[in-house]
């Protein structure tokens, strides 16, 4: 009978592997998924796995996409390998979006377009803020990070709300909750015409590049992940626990705060109750996809964003209930969990006494 038993070291072939065979256990299960609901599978596949690559447009939009979920997930990959479980990076995104909007409410018509700078600084201190929030609360009261950044979301919802139903909502509106519509200085500049697909497509490359010097090539990214791993060999280096805390929880939330920035000041225009779309909670699973690794990110952020795109084509095009992405999120998640325990263990065939 096979048996697991534990390896003598981690395997690095399954290390990069798991993903990909978690990948192919999503689609055998989706496959059946569909059978069972009576669609046509490989007409279904087709709308998560083809259609969102077909042509420029596809493209544009399948980067609206990815360059929020490469940016949160960039900030958490720096908090996990912190041994740092930032959840709430959903808040975070949601008070970037704020003050972001905040701040781009200010525009007027002799505003030149520099001031989209401004607006997404302002959405990178808002996400800060909100983590600055739990660092303080982890440093001075041992407070557990999960707790407090996962009820921080909820924080951040009911002060959005607030803003879009009360100070904020747009007098000519027609009593709908949402804010005037961002003047185009205070928007992000789009890279082509007749395209969605804008700066943040580049920011997120710029910022991928950065992260990976940061943690592979930077003493501070070193002592980070050093104290992640092993807190004590960390604490005997000298290396301080509070500056990688903070370093860390402060990154995270400033990355997550200018995805909402440029979420708002990019597509969206203007805010609205429905800013929070699950990034946040998306971006975790696209960390740990992509290994942690910065540039694994940026190909799991791409496959999470096409299951976003196929669940909202197979809505209108097969009728199929749009809960069919988050479905498809579990099941890597699951998947790749399930694949992980390979790394460290394996099968071996062992005959009965």
């Amino acid at each position: 009978m096979f048996r697991l038993e534990p390896r003598p070291g981690p395997s690095r072939w399954m290390t990069w592997l798991s993903p990909l065979i978690a990948l192919a256990i999503t689609v055998v299960v989706g496959t059946a998924l569909f059978v069972a609901l009576g669609k046509d599978p490989l007409a279904a596949l087709r709308l998560f796995f083809v259609e969102p690559l077909r042509g420029a447009h596809a493209l544009s939009e399948l980067s609206l996409k990815a360059t929020p979920l490469v940016l949160i997930a960039l900030g958490l990959s720096a908090c996990f390998r912190a041994n740092l479980w930032n959840i709430g990076a959903e808040g975070q995104f949601i008070l970037g979006a704020v003050c972001a909007g905040g701040v781009a409410m200010q525009a007027g018509p002799d505003t030149g377009r520099g001031f989209v700078a401004a607006v997404l600084l302002a959405g990178v201190l808002g996400g800060m803020a909100w983590a600055a929030l739990v660092a303080w609360l982890r440093d001075s009261f041992h407070a557990n990070e999960i707790l407090v950044s996962l009820m921080l979301v909820y924080v951040a919802e009911m002060l959005l709300g607030y803003l879009v139903y009360g100070p904020w909502k747009d007098p000519l509106g027609y009593n709908f909750p949402q804010t005037i519509t961002f003047l185009e200085a205070a928007r992000v500049p789009r890279l082509f015409a007749g395209l969605r697909m804008n700066l943040g497509v580049p920011i997120a490359l710029l910022v991928v590049a950065l992260m990976s010097l940061f943690l592979f090539r930077h003493l501070a990214g070193f002592q980070l992940q050093v104290g992640g791993l092993a807190p004590a060999a960390a604490g005997y280096a000298g290396f301080a626990g509070r500056r990688s805390l903070w370093t860390a929880l402060l990154l995270s939330g400033g990355l997550a705060g200018l995805a909402g920035a440029l979420d708002v000041a990019g597509p969206q225009g203007q805010l609205t109750p429905y800013v929070p779309l699950g990034y946040g909670f998306a971006a975790i699973i696209v960390a740990f996809v992509g290994r942690l690794n910065p540039l694994g990110i940026v190909f799991s952020a791409v496959l999470m964003s096409m299951f976003y795109i196929g669940g909202e084509m197979a809505q209108s095009r097969l009728g199929l209930p749009k809960a069919l992405t988050g479905v498809f999120q579990g099941l890597l998640l699951f998947a790749l969990l399930a694949c992980d325990t390979f790394i460290h263990q394996r099968l071996r065939w062992r005959r009965s006494a």
